[in-house]
C-alpha cells in the first residue's frame, strides 16, 4: 500500500451520489476505502482528524465507472495510430492512409481501425488495389469498426503463406473467420513490445480521464495474444491507473486448460469467446436470413460446445462467458447453459454468473432464461446510437421489425437480468456518460431504461459480473474508486415522466444524476481516484 492509500481525507462541499445517504455532500476516505459519507455539518467533526482536506467546490462524486468490455491495446493503438472513424467518404478514408503511412516510414506493419463502409456515400470499403497504392506497397491491416472483417494490402497477405487456401477470404471483399484471425495475428506480431506498452499505457490514460476506475479486458487467442494479455496485466500491476481485470476467451474441457487460464492471470475463460460475428459484418448467427444477404450467417460453437464449456469451467469455479450476438447464436448460448445446468446444478451455474457479451438479438424467451440461469448481460448501448433506428445499419441488415426488438434494456432489468455495460472499444469509444445517455434515449423507446438503472449498470454492474458486490457504490466499507465531476444540475430521469416526477420529490430519498437529456453537456471528470490513490487529475483545475 502506497503512502498516498494510507493518508485519510475529507472531501466536502459538493455532492456525494450514494446510497448511504441520498443527501450526502461529504465522504471521508481511509486506507483506500470509504470510510464515512454524511452532510456537511457532521463533516466537521472529521475535519480536525483527517491527513487531507479536499473543498469539492459543488462538484458531484461517483463511483467510479467499469467498462466491463475493453480491448486495450486496439484502443490504445486506436489513439496513437490510424483512426478511420471519423472518416465521412471513401475518398477520405483513403487520403487519411495515405498521410499515416508517410508519416509512419519504420512500422514493419502499419496498423489502422474504424472504417464503416455502411456510413459513407460510396456504400463499400477500399478495395486492395486502392489500398496497395495508398500504402505505397506496404503491409497494412485494417479492420471494420465492429472488428470482425478486415481489408488489407497485397504485402499483408504475402506475409501469411495459405491465406488465400482458408475461409472467409475473398479476393475483392473483406475477410472473415479464419483469413481475418490469420492476418490479424501476423499484423499484431509486429507491434513492438514498445510500441505495445504506449498503446495500453494511452488507453488506461484515455479511461482514467472519462472516470473510469476498471476496465475488463476481453483478450483471447483469436483476438490478440497471451504477450499482450500478461504485459497488460503486469503494467496495470505496477503503475498507477485503472484497475485492468483480464478474460480470456478459450474454451475449456479440463482442468489443464482451467490452470493455464488462470496461471496467465485471468478470472474467466469468458469474453469474446465467439458463438457467432457481427451483424455490420453479416456474420452474427441468425435463425432467418439477413434481410440484405441470403444467408443466416456464421455460427462457430454449437449448444453442446457451450455446454462443455460451462460445465467445465463451474466445476473448477471459474466464470465463463461468450461472445453472442444473434438470434440463434444466443439461443445456442441459452441452450447450451440450460443443458450445463442439468449437469453440475443450476445453483451452482447461477453462483458461477456466467457472462454473454453484446446479447443483442434477444427474444422474452431468451431474457427469461437469462434470468434463470444468472447469466450477467454485459453489453454497449452505443451500439445502439450507432446502429440503431429505422435508418440505421442493423434495419439495414434484419429490416426494420427485426432491428426494432434489437437491445431490448428495459425487459431484461423487467425480468432480472443482471446488466453489465462497457464499450467494445475501440469498436465504440471509451464514453461512461455517453453510454448511460445511450441507454436512457435508446432509439427504441420501449427499450429505455432510467439513467440511474444505465448508472448502476455502468458502475456495480460491472463489479458484480465479476463476482463481487462489494465494490462500485460509496458506501463505508467500499473501495475508493471514485470520480470527481464539474456537471450542472443534479436530476432524476426516468422513461415514464410520473417516475421522474415522483423521484425528484426529497421523500423518495432517491439521489440525483446530471442531466443526460441528447444535446446537454456531459460532465466533465476533474479527478479520477482507484483504491484511494489519485490516477488523474484534469488539467488547470
Amino acid at each position: 500500500m502506497t503512502e498516498s492509500e494510507h493518508r485519510t481525507v475529507l472531501l466536502r462541499g459538493g455532492d456525494v451520489h450514494s446510497p448511504a445517504d441520498p443527501f450526502a455532500t461529504a465522504m471521508v476516505v481511509e486506507r483506500g476505502h470509504v470510510a464515512w459519507v454524511g452532510s456537511e455539518g457532521a463533516a466537521d467533526a472529521f475535519a480536525s482528524g483527517v491527513d487531507e482536506v479536499v473543498d469539492l467546490e459543488g462538484a458531484l462524486v461517483t463511483p467510479a465507472f467499469t467498462d466491463a468490455h475493453v480491448h486495450t491495446t486496439a484502443t490504445g493503438l486506436a489513439l496513437t495510430g490510424l483512426d478511420l472513424s471519423g472518416a465521412r467518404t471513401l475518398a477520405e478514408a483513403l487520403e487519411r492512409v495515405r498521410a499515416h503511412s508517410a508519416a509512419r516510414p519504420a512500422d514493419k506493419v502499419l496498423l489502422g481501425h474504424g472504417w464503416d463502409a455502411a456510413r459513407w456515400p460510396e456504400r463499400r470499403p477500399p478495395s486492395r488495389t486502392e489500398l496497395d497504392e495508398a500504402t505505397g506497397g506496404r503491409p497494412l491491416y485494417l479492420p471494420r469498426v465492429d472488428v470482425h472483417s478486415a481489408v488489407v494490402t497485397t504485402a499483408l497477405l504475402d506475409l501469411v503463406p495459405g491465406v488465400t487456401g482458408l475461409s472467409g477470404h475473398h479476393p475483392d471483399q473483406p475477410l472473415t473467420g479464419a483469413a481475418h484471425h490469420a492476418v490479424r495475428a501476423a499484423a499484431h506480431a509486429a507491434v513492438t513490445p514498445g510500441q505495445r506498452a504506449e498503446a495500453q499505457r494511452a488507453a488506461l490514460r484515455r479511461a482514467a480521464s472519462l472516470g473510469i476506475g476498471t476496465v475488463h479486458e476481453c483478450a483471447g487467442p483469436e483476438i490478440s495474444d497471451e504477450d499482450d494479455f500478461t504485459a497488460l496485466l503486469a503494467l496495470a500491476a505496477e503503475e498507477p491507473g485503472p484497475w485492468v481485470v483480464g478474460y480470456w476467451a478459450e474454451a475449456v474441457s479440463g482442468e489443464k486448460d482451467v490452470r493455464r487460464i488462470r496461471e496467465l492471470g485471468a478470472i474467466g475463460a469468458a469474453g469474446d469467446l465467439f458463438v457467432d460475428g457481427s451483424l455490420g459484418s453479416h456474420t452474427a448467427c441468425l435463425h432467418e436470413s439477413y434481410a440484405d444477404a441470403a444467408h443466416t450467417g456464421t455460427a462457430h460453437l454449437d449448444a453442446a460446445a457451450v455446454a462443455a464449456h460451462v460445465a467445465a469451467c463451474t466445476e473448477a469455479g471459474l466464470q465463463a462467458g461468450f461472445h453472442a450476438i444473434g438470434d440463434a447464436a444466443v439461443g445456442a448460448v441459452v441452450d447450451g447453459v440450460r443443458a450445463a445446468a442439468e449437469k453440475v446444478g443450476l445453483a451452482r451455474v447461477r453462483a458461477a454468473r456466467h457472462r454473454v457479451e453484446h446479447a443483442e438479438m434477444l427474444t422474452p424467451e431468451t431474457i427469461a432464461a437469462f434470468a434463470e440461469l444468472g447469466l450477467t448481460a454485459s453489453v454497449q448501448p452505443a451500439f445502439d446510437a450507432a446502429w440503431g433506428g429505422e435508418d440505421g445499419m442493423y434495419a439495414e441488415r434484419l429490416g426494420a421489425e427485426r432491428a426494432r426488438t434489437l437491445n431490448p434494456y428495459a425487459a431484461m432489468l423487467r425480468a432480472g437480468v443482471p446488466l453489465a455495460f462497457g464499450s467494445d472499444s475501440p469498436v465504440t469509444p471509451l464514453d461512461p456518460w455517453g453510454t448511460v445517455r445511450a441507454a436512457a434515449f435508446h432509439r427504441t423507446p420501449e427499450h429505455r431504461i432510467s439513467v440511474r438503472a444505465g448508472f448502476t449498470a455502468h458502475t456495480r454492474g460491472g463489479w458484480r459480473a465479476t463476482g463481487r458486490d462489494d465494490a462500485g457504490v460509496l458506501v463505508p466499507g467500499a473501495p475508493a474508486d471514485y470520480a470527481v465531476w464539474r456537471a450542472d444540475e443534479l436530476v432524476v430521469q426516468a422513461p415514464d415522466d410520473r417516475v421522474a416526477r415522483w423521484s425528484t420529490d426529497p421523500r423518495s430519498g432517491t439521489p440525483g444524476l446530471p442531466d443526460l437529456t441528447p444535446g446537454a453537456d456531459l460532465p466533465v471528470c476533474l479527478r479520477t481516484v482507484v483504491s484511494g490513490r489519485t490516477v488523474f487529475v484534469r488539467p488547470n483545475e
